[in-house]
């Protein structure tokens, strides 16, 4: 009888170690990463490659898990009472019941799912050679489990349809960053940076171009030495040219076109000849020029950043539904959205765009863009109303503001504090206390 007992009891604890190692698995299996898991089967970890081809069917997996440990902590319970009786007779069901609830709790279930949860990937990558095997033999078992349940879920007239689409990719990896962020893992600006990556497809080159009021342009009837010094006293390396009308553009002059042309006629020039004779003995300008690129002003920037690779280009035009000239937008543009402002010595400086101000508020200049205002401090102004913050008090007040009046969105209060003829040049923003 004492052997009997001894190999029952031991019988037990075999059962709850059985019943901790689901659970633990279980647990491992569903919380680890995927995306993880499939950068270590690139690196070539062991094990991995099994790991990811358990989770990829998680039905199965869950529904073996599931069975394997019922099995067992039934099974468990079954023995243990048994011992109970022979020892305490018809009292021992109750002892058997009150023991095992605290064992399986405590070491078949919090324990082992504590220590999955605190190292998925290690105990998914111990365990998934052990499970795989198990999974496979009680594959038939979870298939007829299944199919029991859908046929008794048909009877109360629901039917089992096929999981739910996995969400928009983009969204998880927000949420993903945002996780990473509020824990102190991440540091803002490469956020910010991964942020922008996954906005390229949401964002319009509208949103992102210079304005046609603020390009530089030249008449493409002046004389070429006129032209010539002209583009080279810009701080840029490409202008359009124009030819009777400021929207008929006819062309785009890069500066290099330009100096390969005049150094090409600098053998004949006597040394220390000024630009503008040398730019008179060079080509005429319709040879100098490209043919311009216009692009719809709905075009996303990933798609305009394909564009621009794909045709080996660094510049576009870009216009509305009707052909009008809008803007321009360059790749160093499309790439500033991504890593931030890039400035070389040829840029022209200014005062920064956006002033804190002693109280809290913000003194933000018109163009300053709504998308850059919410990512640089962390704001929810809506970004489809308008691209620019001056846009967003227009909209807000319906009409072109005078100097002095005030508006309020969302808690935060906008002063209208400067207007140029029908433009709003500086906008004061003071956020709700919580966004500062």
């Amino acid at each position: 009888m004492d052997g009997e007992l001894l190999f029952s009891i031991l019988g037990v604890l075999v059962l709850l170690v059985l019943s901790a190692f689901f659970s633990g698995t279980e647990t491992a299996l569903t919380a680890v990463s995927r995306a993880r898991m499939l950068q270590l089967e690139r690196r070539g970890v062991r094990h991995a490659d099994r790991v990811n081809r358990l989770i990829a069917k998680p039905e199965r997996l869950i529904g073996a898990v599931l069975l394997g440990n019922n099995l067992v902590n039934i099974l468990a319970s079954a023995v243990a009472t048994s011992i109970m009786i022979a020892l305490f007779g018809k009292a021992g069901v109750a002892y058997a019941t009150a023991i095992m609830t605290a064992m399986v709790v405590i070491f078949a279930e919090v324990l082992p799912k504590t220590f999955a949860l605190n190292r998925p990937d290690r105990t998914a990558l111990a365990a998934g050679p052990i499970i795989g095997p198990i999974v496979f033999a009680l594959g038939p078992a979870v298939d007829l489990v299944q199919t029991i349940v859908r046929r008794v879920l048909r009877l109360f007239g629901l039917r089992m349809r096929h999981r739910e689409p996995t969400a928009d990719a983009s969204e998880e990896l927000r949420g993903a960053l945002a996780l990473h962020a509020r824990d102190g893992a991440m540091v803002k600006s490469d956020r910010d940076m991964l942020d922008a990556i996954l906005d390229l497809s949401d964002v319009e080159v509208s949103e992102i171009m210079i304005h046609r009021k603020n390009m530089v342009m030249l008449d493409a009837d002046q004389p070429a030495p006129e032209i010539a010094e002209a583009l080279l006293a810009t701080p840029y390396s490409r202008v359009p040219l124009w030819q009777g009308d400021v929207d008929n553009i006819v062309g785009v002059l890069h500066a290099k076109d330009l100096l390969r042309a005049i150094s090409a006629t600098q053998e004949d020039t006597v040394i220390g000849a000024n630009l503008s004779s040398i730019a008179a003995a060079s080509p005429a300008l319709p040879d100098l020029w490209r043919e311009p690129w216009f692009v719809p002003e709905t075009t996303t920037l990933i798609e305009q950043l394909n564009a621009f690779r794909a045709r080996r280009e660094h510049f576009a035009l870009v216009v509305d539904e009707y052909g009008a000239l809008m803007g321009l937008v360059t790749l160093e543009d499309i790439l500033e959205e991504i890593v931030g402002d890039i400035s070389d010595e040829h840029d022209v400086t200014r005062a920064s765009a956006v002033r804190r101000e002693a109280g809290g508020s913000f003194m933000v200049d018109g163009v300053v863009t709504v998308r850059d205002l919410n990512r640089d401090f962390e704001w929810d102004l809506p970004e489809d109303d308008a691209a620019t913050i001056a846009g967003l008090v227009i909209h807000l007040a319906r009409h072109i503001p005078d100097v002095g009046e005030r508006f309020s969105l969302d808690s935060f209060n906008f002063e209208v504090v400067r207007r140029l003829r029908n433009q709003v040049t500086a906008v004061r923003i003071r956020p709700p206390k919580t966004k500062t």
